[in-house]
């Protein structure tokens, strides 16, 4: 088992809005910086992706509001691929402050498109496996 995946953030001012909190979207591209890290981390670079003729697709993200985030704030952001027997997978990430309090949760279904034929391929398993080179960070 390796250890849970999470990548620091901080937030930036420009992200806030006129709450002065984190506006709602830059939660997900948190989220989207997050799974990118943790895919590269375990060896996979979009272009690799792309040379095989597949593209991942978001198809169904849920976000919790804990907790806000004001600019300044450090953030971590974890990430986890669940992966199912089916064409799809999810993954679950938490947004924590640097004092340990959860500001938000990101539920996500995810596929694997290809991109020649627009459907999402089989087994998104086999792709990734393939590509990673440390495939147990992705849970492989």
């Amino acid at each position: 088992m390796t250890e849970p995946y999470s990548v620091s953030v901080g937030v930036r001012g420009y992200e806030t809005d006129t709450q002065g909190h984190l506006n709602q979207a830059v939660y997900l591209q948190y989220a989207e910086h997050a799974r990118w890290s943790l895919l590269r981390e375990a060896g996979i670079e979009q272009t690799d992706l792309l040379d095989k003729g597949v593209g991942p697709v978001a198809l169904e993200s849920t976000i919790q509001y804990r907790s806000e985030l004001r600019a300044g704030d450090e953030t971590t952001v974890s990430c986890a691929f669940i992966w199912g027997d089916r064409k799809t997978f999810r993954i679950e990430q938490t947004i924590t402050k640097a004092d340990g309090t959860v500001s938000a949760t990101v539920s996500s279904v995810g596929g694997l498109l290809d991109l020649k034929e627009r459907r999402l391929v089989a087994d998104p398993r086999e792709y990734f496996r393939a590509l990673a080179t440390t495939p147990e960070r992705l849970g492989l």
